[in-house]
């Protein structure tokens, strides 16, 4: 079986628990933790593994972590990657915190575009911390795109009965990519 089919199987069949509590929000969310908890049966059933990787660089004074998750089959690999910007302002956290905060975000993004994992009905997907008024990046997240390099994972998507509209609500979506989509 090709690497290709072997993610279509896993995104259909994964499924991660909201492990987690947030008292303030009140809601339930999954971490990182919890979908590389939820991936270690799939890695043996499948015969895979995820990895993650990260870097750092600088957008306007503000750090950003870069993080790569990738599915490896053999030599065979496919990667999907998030974008997740340091909230250097935020009270109560030491610097570490503040960057071990943007990494568990920028894991879990990573693994969930890998994954489609569709957090769209997840409270920390949207939650704003009762500050509605925060840019995306000082709240940590930042919309991922597809490229090229992912955009299998999108046609799929669309293939099992997703929609554009769906997509586009979570990803960042160029003119050239969205025409790639639909066909044009």
């Amino acid at each position: 079986m090709k690497i290709q089919e072997k993610l279509s199987l896993i995104q259909q069949e994964f499924k991660a628990k909201k492990s987690r509590f947030n008292s303030f929000g009140k809601y339930n969310f999954r971490s990182a933790e919890d979908i590389l908890e939820a991936l270690k049966p799939i890695n043996k059933k499948y015969k895979v593994y995820f990895t993650i990787e990260e870097s750092v660089s600088e957008i306007g004074g503000l750090p950003i972590i870069h993080s790569t998750a990738t599915m490896f089959d053999g030599d065979e690999s496919v990667s999907a990657k998030a974008i997740v910007g340091v909230d250097l302002n935020q009270k109560g956290m030491q610097v570490p915190q503040q960057f071990g905060s943007a990494s568990s975000y920028g894991k879990k993004y990573s693994l969930g575009n890998l994954l489609l994992i569709d957090d769209t009905a997840d409270a920390d997907a949207t939650n704003t911390g009762g500050n509605k008024s925060k840019s995306n990046l000082t709240r940590n997240t930042v919309k991922p795109e597809i490229n090229m390099s992912n955009i299998d994972q999108a046609k799929k998507f669309l293939a099992s009965g997703g929609t554009i509209e769906t997509l586009n609500e979570k990803y960042t979506i160029g003119s050239a990519i969205l025409k790639i989509l639909k066909n044009e």
